[in-house]
């Protein structure tokens, strides 16, 4: 059976879509590790499959229409986001136009909590939560032309055009059994992140979801539909899957065969412990590649930034939203401003760059005033990086009932929005307009300041690295 994987290009002169993040906006592409795994999956089963990136290929609605009228796929598949709908909604109307014969396949935490959006007609189907062992079933019904109406994990329209949610599929226990990404359908395709500032670049990832319950978060795309999807049926988060450290191992042993110089890990958190921290770093010590990842405050102890220091990591990611204790007790970050000072301190002494991000708006406990010690305090810090966006009260998330209960919302509803450089939130005391004028002032504060300026250019090896991240930074500050 023939399917295509496609990423829609954004109608009109918005930026695209980030799809593995799912909250932001593409700064630098990197490749989307989620729907690579499910590409795998189809492929391990004899399906022909294939990725057509839009984006990545700058292609607009007419190269769209091109695709269509000359492609055979059977079933077109597109992973879902907040941000991606415009474009989801475009292409799939142009190939219910096109191709009548083909079904459409959603995926992700868009359609997920969206269903009402995205089924618009019999032909679209979607595939919800965690994908891959759904999606494999549907194939199988699709290539013998079977009936899938009743298929666990879906939610399709029935006979009479109502939205019918089929019984929630188990979760996938043991994620060794699924195939490592199939990157060869990026076709040669070159990504960079200018926090590795090496290439070759790609993503990796060892784990789904994080036991933790800040209100507002968001994790990567795949986690948030896995967790909409669950919380749906049993009302918490799902629990906690990892990849055996050996399983992992041999990816990174592909991966450099492959000549990859650079990995960014896309996992909610990397680091649990000091046991499994040490032998996810070996295999990525000893072929010598840079990495990065994301991580929390409190699970930095000083052998795990010692190991750090010591196997290679470029940068880690701590999300610390804020520097005011009552505010991080309020959105139950589970932190303390002390933890992220011990945290910063010790990275730093086994010279691991810290990237800091900042969250504007987190609860209404949050003034001008204490934006502005905020900016203070990060100005003050000696670390890689701080990133500052505004919160988003992102439908599924605690947070999001809150400001809807409490009329926090411009407009009364959710509507889909670029966390770095907008706002739908409105305190009586703190208004859309003020956080998004203090998150264009912190960027332009932090970002041009001689001191920051100069931390990187030292860092830069040659003209075009430092091309990159110009144009990189340029697209943050300005969105253009």
């Amino acid at each position: 059976m023939r399917m295509t994987f496609v990423v829609p290009p954004e109608p009109g002169k918005e930026v695209a879509a980030e799809r593995s993040a799912g909250c932001t906006r593409i700064v630098y592409p990197m490749p989307n590790i989620y729907e690579l795994i499910a590409a795998a999956c189809l492929e391990d089963k004899g399906h022909k499959v294939k990725l057509v990136d839009f984006v990545a290929e700058k292609g607009d609605a007419d190269a769209v229409e091109r695709f269509l009228r000359t492609d055979n796929s059977s079933a077109y598949l597109v992973w879902s986001v907040n941000l991606s709908r415009n474009a989801d909604f475009a292409f799939r109307d142009m190939a219910l136009r096109l191709r009548p014969e083909a079904k459409i396949i959603f995926m992700g935490p868009g359609a997920t909590f969206f269903p009402e959006l995205y089924l618009t007609d019999n032909r679209v189907t979607i595939v919800r939560g965690e994908p891959e062992a759904t999606l494999l079933e549907l194939a199988e019904y699709l290539e013998k032309d079977k009936d899938f109406s009743n298929l666990q994990g879906l939610i399709l329209l029935d006979s009479d055009g109502a939205i019918k949610r089929n019984p929630a599929r188990p979760l996938i226990q043991d994620i060794d059994t699924l195939p490592f990404p199939a990157r060869h359908l990026l076709k040669g395709r070159s990504y960079h992140n200018p926090k590795l500032k090496l290439s070759p670049y790609t993503t990796m990832v060892t784990s789904r979801n994080c036991p933790y319950q800040c209100i507002y978060c968001v994790p990567s795309s795949l986690t948030f539909a896995r967790e909409l999807d669950y919380r749906a049926d049993h009302g918490r988060k799902p629990p906690i899957t990892m990849r055996s450290p050996e399983n992992v191992a041999k990816e990174i042993d592909m991966l450099s065969a492959e000549g990859y110089k650079a990995i960014g890990f896309v996992d909610d958190n990397f680091i649990w412990d000091l046991e499994r921290t040490s032998a996810l770093c070996e295999p990525l010590r000893r072929h010598g590649i840079k990495w990065g990842c994301q991580a929390r405050v409190d699970a930095i102890t000083e052998p795990i930034a010692k190991l750090l220091g010591e196997s290679g990591c470029t940068y880690i990611d701590l999300g610390i939203e804020s520097f005011e204790d009552e505010i991080l007790k309020f959105i139950k970050k589970g932190i303390t401003r002390e933890q992220i000072y011990r945290a910063i301190d010790l990275l730093q002494k086994y010279k691991v760059p810290v990237k800091l991000n900042i969250l504007i708006g987190t609860s209404p406990l949050e003034t001008k005033e204490t934006l502005r010690r905020t900016l203070r305090k990060a100005m003050k810090l000696n670390v890689d990086q701080v990133m500052f966006n505004i919160v988003s009260p992102f439908p599924g998330t605690e947070f999001y009932k809150m400001a809807h209960e409490n009329g926090w919302i411009k407009g009364g509803e959710y509507s889909p929005t670029n966390v770095q450089k907008e706002s739908i939130l409105s305190y009586p005391h703190l208004s859309a307009e003020d956080m998004e004028k203090a998150l264009y002032r912190f960027n332009l504060r932090y970002f041009l300041s001689p001191r920051v300026v100069l931390k990187h250019l030292r860092r830069f090896k040659n003209a075009s690295e430092f091309m990159y991240a110009l144009k990189a930074l340029r697209t943050k500050l300005f969105w253009q």
